[in-house]
């Protein structure tokens, strides 16, 4: 199984050590001693949750969480802050940057801990809402969060270029003004599959709505979703729906 990534965040090392021993059990672990190497971090691996101290050289916590929460790329990521700064209105000011979460040091390990499992769980369970509304009808009603934003738009950009054999993973990015690696991981991260799987499974969605409604031929279906070979979009739809597209287009006529 692979474990969770956790970026840890603090210009003290003895901090990063401790944290990094107690936690690298059950998570993966990379350290960054300020902001901006943090920054550089998030460009090259797919953190799933980052810890951060708010006091630090070069980029603060503030800076760093308000960095992530306005970055398409890493807004996904829950942020919680570690500082030894005591005021309401310093923890107000982490978490108008976005934080998700706020801790004062010296903290309770265990009460961490469970802040970073109950976080996880949360963003596990944020997956599979989105992934339902990948498998859900077009017509589903816009929603006001940058993530779910930004699915929409990816559900709008694979329908607007349903029929479009050719529409690629690169052209879907270059349309979202994201590089493909920040969509690969994005995409992955909000719905638990990869762009081609996430454009695919929109197509097939298509593909179950029309062979519901029996108007059209297996074959003429799976070219007006994208496939241009019926053999393999039969192989593909088997794997989603366990039964061949001719069954389910029969099933549902016997409804």
């Amino acid at each position: 199984m692979i474990k969770p990534l956790l970026l840890l965040v603090d210009d003290n090392e003895e901090i990063l050590e401790f944290l990094e021993h107690e936690l690298n059990e059950k998570y993966t672990v990379i350290k960054a001693l300020n902001g901006q190497e943090a920054v550089e971090l998030l460009k090259e691996h797919a953190v799933q949750l980052l810890i951060s101290d708010v006091v630090m050289p070069v980029m603060d916590g503030f800076e760093l969480c308000r960095t992530i929460k306005t970055n398409l790329e890493y807004s996904h990521i829950p942020v919680i802050l570690l500082t030894a700064l005591m005021g309401e209105e310093q923890q107000l000011r982490g978490l108008e940057t976005g934080a998700t979460d706020y801790m004062t040091k010296p903290f309770n390990f265990e009460i961490l801990l469970s802040k970073i499992r109950n976080l996880l769980a949360q963003q596990e369970t944020t997956r599979k809402t989105y992934l339902k509304q990948v498998e859900a009808s077009p017509s589903s009603p816009r929603i006001e969060s940058t993530d779910e934003k930004f699915i929409r738009q990816a559900l709008d950009l694979v329908e607007k270029n349903m029929a479009n054999a050719d529409f690629s993973v690169e052209e879907m990015s270059r349309e979202l003004f994201i590089s493909r690696v920040a969509l690969y991981k994005k995409i992955l991260a909000l719905t638990g599959k990869t762009p081609i799987e996430f454009i695919r499974n929109v197509r097939l969605k298509r593909a179950a709505q029309l062979l519901e409604k029996n108007q059209f031929t297996v074959a003429e279906i799976a070219y007006e979703v994208g496939f241009n070979n019926p053999k393999y979009f039969s192989r593909y739809f088997k794997a989603e729906y366990g039964i061949l597209p001719s069954a389910y287009q029969k099933n549902g006529s016997d409804n």
